[in-house]
């Protein structure tokens, strides 16, 4: 499907500034590139961005990527909100930096309901160099979330002129421009030469009502002889809540394997994604540790999702007050559903 960007009447659009790379400089007194920039200083630099849409500018701050936390995802999900339940806005964008944009992104998929585009982007060259993305992504996302087509497709991400979705999409390559991708579905679409060519709907999408998240869900990685002690480690320092990248299909070691059905007859969400990044995992195997015994345990199978986005939402389901039960068929949908329609 392809849609002219271009309309006769300006959409509104709320931008809303949030740091990282896109927002960077080079500061010789620093010596690197710092996030310096305002959002108006950004749209100072893009010509004609007024001309895309009506734009409405909220300067958040000026955070590099590894600074957004959990805390400041759940504010920045509220400001995100009460725009989109304005009736003069149509659409909403966030800059971001990349490093952990995904993350960002699927917590607004998951705790914001509706239908108007909410377009998160960053950029992966500094606007001290001379081919920063910057422009062309901020341009791209106005675009999109201005265009009609774009409703009711969740979250999206808008890096160098491909969509993908919030749900799906990894940051998967230190320095190229189009960083985020989705492994097992594709992009949602792309926007090339002024037009909007979107090739199918985000897989699956559900929201919770958060009001506050927990403090400490961890995200641990298995590895080749892992034993209890970081499981050990966790469940001592109060979480309330665990995802563990599994081998495979969904394996694990031996002593991990106990840790963690330990955790899961106390009462613990525990979630099992893959560390692959292509792929879910399955009942498949049956030797110790393995995928079967772990989901007859009471461990929590997530499917297609990577740990850092099952995090988020194992965050967001514990944040909406679910039960263990209601976090399993929230993870589980797939099998739930019996079959994958786009």
């Amino acid at each position: 499907m392809n849609f002219p960007v271009t309309t006769t009447s300006l959409s509104r659009v709320v931008i809303i500034f949030t740091g990282g790379t896109i927002a960077s400089t080079l500061d010789r007194e620093w010596g690197g590139v710092v996030p310096s920039m305002s959002g108006g200083e950004i749209l100072a630099r893009i010509p004609g961005i007024r001309s895309v849409a009506d734009i409405v500018v909220h300067e958040y701050g000026t955070f590099p990527g590894p600074h957004m936390t959990i805390e400041r995802m759940l504010e920045l999900s509220g400001i995100v909100r009460s725009y989109v339940e304005d009736p003069s806005v149509d659409g909403v964008v966030v800059t971001h930096g990349t490093d952990t944009l995904e993350e960002t992104a699927y917590f607004l998929d998951c705790t914001v309901d509706t239908p108007k585009p909410i377009i998160v982007l960053g950029a992966m060259r500094n606007s001290s160099e001379p081919d920063w993305d910057g422009p062309r992504n901020v341009r791209d996302a106005v675009a999109v979330a201005a265009h009609r087509s774009a409703r009711g497709l969740g979250v999206l991400i808008c890096l160098g002129g491909s969509i993908t979705a919030a749900s799906e999409a990894s940051k998967t390559d230190t320095q190229d421009l189009t960083t985020f991708t989705s492994f097992d579905f594709g992009p949602i679409g792309r926007i090339t030469n002024g037009v909007l060519i979107l090739h199918r709907r985000p897989l699956h999408r559900e929201s919770y009502n958060v009001h506050e998240v927990p403090s400490f869900v961890p995200l641990l990685k298995s590895y080749a002889g892992m034993d209890e002690t970081l499981i050990k480690g966790c469940l001592s320092a109060g979480a309330k809540g665990l995802v563990i990248e599994a081998f495979g299909v969904g394996n694990v070691t031996p002593p991990v394997f106990y840790a963690l059905k330990d955790a899961a007859a106390k009462g613990l969400p525990v979630v099992l994604v893959s560390r692959c990044p292509v792929g879910r995992i399955e009942h498949i195997y049956a030797y110790e540790g393995a995928g079967r015994h772990l989901h007859e345990a009471g461990v929590i199978f997530a499917d297609f999702l990577n740990g850092q986005k099952a995090r988020i939402k194992l965050l967001c389901t514990l944040g909406a007050g679910l039960t263990v039960d209601q976090i399993r068929q929230a993870f589980e949908w797939a099998d739930a559903e019996g079959a994958i329609h786009p």
